[in-house]
């Protein structure tokens, strides 16, 4: 993903949500990033997948899960200047939601699903953002290996472990959730 640069100023929230609804967005640090085009139905798969399984751990529980798109404002209460549309969110304070059209604050869990476009940006500069922002639970989902890097917040780091399809991941936010790799990179090509 290639930054679209302001001349002599950064971006704020308030002039992402002025922009074209019909164009997707990311600002991060103040700089505007254009959204790839949608992406292939193999990573809509996967995410659907992830996404599923832990929609079915919810039902009746406190937190929820929004897959994209979805705005999340990681730092609303400062700049305002980080906006992002991860793949998957969960939340388990739901008065964040307190925009009609962003999540506020830090959510407990992002899941990111690779794209070639996207690979560096999620791995490198969202890595950083996410850890920054607080984020507890981060993942980073590659279907060309069908590996997932699971970065856990510890002490203001994070711990890093890696799955592979044969896994099956316990999803730290959500004591109980267990995540079937499985069923997960199960795409039928």
């Amino acid at each position: 993903m290639q930054p679209v640069r302001k001349k002599d100023s950064r971006y704020t929230y308030a002039d992402y949500y002025s922009w074209d609804d019909n164009e997707r967005w990311e600002l991060i640090e103040g700089v505007q990033y254009a959204m790839p085009p949608a992406p292939t139905w193999k990573h809509q798969l996967i995410s659907s997948n992830i996404h599923g399984q832990i929609w079915q751990y919810l039902r009746g529980k406190n937190c929820s899960v929004f897959s994209s798109p979805i705005d999340v404002r990681l730092n609303a209460d400062t700049d305002d200047n980080n906006v992002v549309q991860p793949d998957i969110i969960v939340v388990c304070d739901k008065s964040k939601l307190e925009d009609s059209r962003a999540y506020v604050g830090a959510p407990d869990m992002v899941v990111e699903v690779l794209s070639p476009s996207t690979e560096k940006h999620d791995r490198l500069t969202k890595f950083k953002l996410y850890l920054n922002a607080g984020v507890r639970e981060y993942w980073i989902v590659d279907p060309e290996s069908k590996m997932v890097q699971v970065n856990i917040l510890n002490s203001g780091k994070y711990t890093i472990s890696a799955y592979d399809e044969t896994d099956s991941i316990p999803v730290h936010v959500l004591d109980g959730c267990v995540v079937d790799l499985a069923e997960v990179f199960e795409t039928e090509e």
